[in-house]
């Protein structure tokens, strides 16, 4: 009954799990959808309480209370001059404990028990999750349990919700211990997540039906906060009594790592996994959880001490884990390499809110899907792709200057059959200009499409995408009046004849961002909308013969409003032409893996929020 699944990762949105999450974990707010590849329904839990039954036998009152802790060992410091900044600083109060905290226990070879780390319920529709650290799980064996709210010196059948017997782990495969060591101090160290799936209590309820609620996964949009609560157990050695630990401080960033901080003292060995809560009170049903505390040396700085704490902060690698986890299931093993703060796009989300358009194309030459972009102050960037996802050092095309400034809307494609990605942009007096193969080492050489003050101010968007008959790119126009051109022909030698494939209409004035690309999978040209009021839909099968088949990937929402830069290419599989890259309006960068015509893909993040 004990495996661990491998949890997929990597992939916003602030307090969302992606839309395959939402609709597996009951989240109200959308953020990005699952293919075919992800979790399905998820599969009932087990209502029996055999497990929880069997396993109370074993963990009677006297096994727990002497349970030792396999947690790190923090102390409070004895330096000189120590306890003048201990005074000084917050120190967390022991209580009774909330319903929706608890902490493991588990075996630890012959006739050996421990006491080990924090989780907390989450809510979701499986209604049998819990949270913890990754180094944490790396430990837990088939016999352990999870109690909720523990009492120490009461029977498993006197703690207050009984207790829950471990079925399957899950944890990011990248997240990679230091040698002889559960925990690291490497980039992995973000990736310090895990989730438990638990049977039934011996009482045959759910591990939610049980506690009456759960906390909400949610994605902090940044890493300062003025008011966080971390509930956690203490050792015994500095909590005889077994009681748990609370307290609310400010947050900020750990620097270097996408990860909290915290000064509270009374986090000794046993707080692993505690959970990070913006909305605490006690005993509460329900509350927003944004990280659990690891991380980092498992949580804590170098001299593990315990005022200083350290917590993963949720983003699309434990999205993704968690919509594993509540389904069930073993995710794909390909996993694109984790890079931390560095992302796979250099610079923060500071940086990336002056992105002002980007465009796909392979523009070196090597085969793989890159990114050409655009920046506020006129510069123009190219990002190499690697084929997976990643991409290499930045090369800058054109220094900042006022003439890029006015580029107005721009799309890569192989125009007119050429056999490297070129680039059409539009400029704000009307003018059109193609770069037949920027590069690397610059934008190459331009062609006027059309002249300034002409027709094609009134071109709102371009894009392209294998739209023509043979699979070859054509250029579409969204004009300002809402209609929409196709021009099959478009390269060097001009635009060549347009097709009409929408008269002016209302409808498509408020067809905000739209790309073109191979959605469906059938190397037919597919069209993605992004529309003014967030809604999504992608029209399959565009081409001279009209748009093609409507599906509504996303309905109306907030959420989506938020994207200010779309563009899709081959960057995760070369050519494939289906992975969708969004920039949001807070510089925090997505790629949607392998979207289809019918779902978004799974979720990486390129550039991280709040950094």
């Amino acid at each position: 009954m004990f495996s661990y699944g491998r949890p997929f990762s990597d992939g916003r949105r602030r307090a969302a799990v992606a839309v395959a999450c939402a609709a597996l974990l009951g989240v109200a707010v959308p953020a990005a959808q699952a293919d075919p590849g992800q979790p399905g329904p998820v599969p009932p839990a087990p209502v029996t309480g055999q497990e929880a039954r069997q396993a109370a036998r074993f963990w009677t009152a006297e096994r727990m209370a002497e349970s030792r802790p396999l947690d790190a060992v923090r102390h409070t410091p004895s330096a000189p001059g120590a306890s003048a900044a201990v005074t000084a600083r917050p120190k967390g109060t022991l209580f009774k404990g909330t319903r929706l905290v608890g902490t493991f226990f588990g075996s630890d070879g012959p006739g050996g028990t421990t006491w080990h780390c924090t989780g907390s319920v989450i809510d979701t529709r499986a209604r049998n999750i819990v949270l913890t650290a990754a180094h944490c799980a790396l430990s837990m064996k088939s016999d352990y349990i999870f109690v909720p709210k523990f009492v120490k010196g009461a029977a498993p059948d006197r703690q207050p919700y009984g207790i829950f017997h471990i079925q399957r782990i899950f944890i990011d495969p990248r997240y990679k211990p230091d040698q002889g060591s559960s925990t690291t101090k490497g980039v992995s160290s973000d990736l310090d997540t895990a989730f438990a799936r638990v049977s039934a209590n011996q009482r045959g309820a759910s591990l939610q039906d049980a506690v009456g609620g759960g906390l909400t996964f949610t994605r902090p949009s940044g890493y300062t906060r003025r008011g966080v609560t971390v509930v956690g157990y203490p050792s015994y050695r500095h909590n005889s009594a077994g009681r748990a630990v609370k307290c609310t401080v400010p947050t900020t960033q750990l620097r270097g790592y996408r990860q909290l901080s915290m000064t509270c003292g009374g986090y000794y060995g046993g707080v692993s996994g505690s959970p990070w809560i913006t909305d605490y009170k006690d005993d509460a049903r329900t509350g927003h959880v944004i990280g659990n505390l690891g991380g980092y040396n498992g949580g804590g700085n170098d001299a593990n001490v315990d005022y200083i704490s350290y917590a993963t902060a949720f983003g699309a690698d434990a999205a993704n884990l968690l919509a594993y986890a509540v389904a069930d299931q073993a995710p794909p093993a390909d996993l694109p390499p984790y890079r931390g703060l560095k992302g796979a796009l250099a610079g923060g989300a500071g940086r990336w809110r002056k992105t002002t358009l980007m465009a796909s194309g392979d523009y070196t030459g090597d085969g793989h899907g890159d990114l050409l972009v655009v920046w506020s102050d006129g510069a123009v960037t190219l990002h190499p792709g690697d084929g997976r996802g990643g991409f290499g050092a930045e090369r800058q095309l054109q220094k900042a200057n006022s003439v890029w400034t006015h580029a107005r809307t721009l799309t890569g494609g192989t125009f007119g059959g050429a056999d490297r990605s070129g680039l059409l942009v539009r400029w704000s007096d009307g003018e059109v200009t193609l770069y037949p193969q920027p590069g690397p080492t610059g934008l190459g050489r331009e062609i006027r499409m059309a002249a300034p003050r002409s027709a094609w101010k009134n071109a709102a968007q371009v894009t392209s995408g294998p739209f023509r008959a043979d699979g070859g790119t054509a250029l579409l126009v969204r004009w300002a009046d809402g209609s929409l051109t196709l021009y099959p022909e478009a390269g060097a030698g001009g635009f060549g004849a347009g097709t009409r494939l929408l008269a002016a209409n209302a409808t498509w004035t408020k067809a905000a961002l739209l790309t073109g690309g191979d959605f469906g999978g059938t190397a037919a040209g597919d069209l993605l909308v992004r529309w003014s009021d967030g809604a999504l839909d992608t029209y399959a099968g565009t081409s001279a013969a009209g748009l093609g088949t409507r599906t509504r990937i996303i309905g109306p929402n907030s959420l989506w409003t938020h994207a200010q830069v779309l563009t899709a290419g081959g960057l995760r599989h070369d050519g494939s032409g289906n992975d969708l890259v969004v920039r949001w309006s807070d510089g925090e960068t997505t790629l949607y893996a392998d979207t289809g015509a019918k779902t978004l893909g799974t979720e990486h993040t390129l550039v991280h929020p709040g950094t």
